[in-house]
């Protein structure tokens, strides 16, 4: 197995920590990236690269990364590259959910959910793209979310359509990086409702006016009932550290055998098999437009 330099974006906790740990665990050097590791984060930054990477004896470090700004992702590449001489594994993990009556969201709150979610890769991956296809082999892996093709509950909208639009951008950066030897994987989790922050931190409707018409008119109780049948679909064993474990298993397998997609969704809400048809007529319509090599990376150098 090679070891590899990884970045994982959003590591201050969730999927981004388990997933930045299990990677150190498995021999990479692994960057954990996060906002404010001098302010709110400074805590999370001495938990994880002074004392759990020295007391596994394992290469995990910490690096200011904000994906909402071009400068931070622009330094955080350039200090990779500087310490580690390399980068060959990006995890596009960093993003937020909100959690409300899509018409209570004001634009301004769809706009920093696209900033998160999609822009927020954007910046990394201009940041970092220049050398990745310099060095002609690399792997971007995006973990998505089952919310794009599988059972949509309401009250998600601006997570959801953020979320579409970054499997959507990944799925055409795969066939724009193929030539240059950058592979692609889509990490799609289910909804893990335990295990993580990503439901107890969720965002909240800026109108609260328009959200109370909704908890009050003939929507009451949707919202409650809607998270307790989510959380009942899960089975009692879920575990979140499967998302990670996943990843390590991607990163690990030799270069051109990593698959595009792979699902973590114990609920199994219907995105494998939705995204299945959809992936299959990718690689169909790939060939018959005379394309079909940018289906897989290419060997380059």
């Amino acid at each position: 197995m090679s070891r590899h330099v990884i970045l994982v974006t959003g590591a201050s906790s969730g999927f981004g920590l388990m997933t930045a740990r299990a990677l150190a665990q498995a021999g990479h050097i692994v960057y954990a990236t996060m906002r404010e590791t001098e302010g709110r984060n400074a805590p999370r930054v001495a938990e994880v690269a002074n004392n759990w990477a020295r007391s596994e004896g394992v290469d995990l470090r910490t690096a200011e990364l904000d994906v909402q700004s071009e400068a931070s992702a622009e330094g955080a590449i350039a200090r990779i590259l500087n310490e580690a001489g390399r980068l060959d594994v990006i995890v596009h993990n960093a993003g937020h959910m909100v959690f409300g009556p899509a018409e209570a969201f004001t634009p301004d709150q769809y706009i920093q959910q696209y900033d998160v979610n999609v822009l927020g890769a954007q910046r990394v991956n201009r940041a970092a793209l220049p050398f990745l296809r310099r060095q002609g082999q690399g792997l971007m892996l995006w973990v998505g979310s089952s919310s794009t093709r599988g059972g949509t509950p309401p009250f998600l909208a601006p997570y959801f359509a953020a979320k579409a639009a970054m499997d959507a951008l990944a799925v055409s950066y795969a066939a724009e990086l193929a030539l240059w030897g950058i592979e692609t994987t889509i990490m799609v989790p289910g909804a893990f409702t335990k295990g993580t922050n990503h439901f107890a931190h969720a965002g909240s409707p800026a109108d609260k006016d328009r959200a109370a018409e909704y908890e009050q008119g003939p929507y009451a109780g949707i919202a409650d009932k809607a998270l307790k049948g989510l959380a009942a679909q899960e089975p009692a064993d879920a575990d979140p550290a499967e998302v990670a474990r996943e990843i390590v298993r991607v990163v690990n397998l030799p270069f051109g055998g990593r698959p595009f997609r792979v699902h973590v969704d114990p609920s199994q809400d219907g995105a494998e098999i939705v995204n299945g048809v959809a992936d299959r007529m990718r690689r169909e319509i790939y060939r018959s437009i005379g394309l079909e090599n940018l289906l897989r990376p290419a060997v380059t150098g």
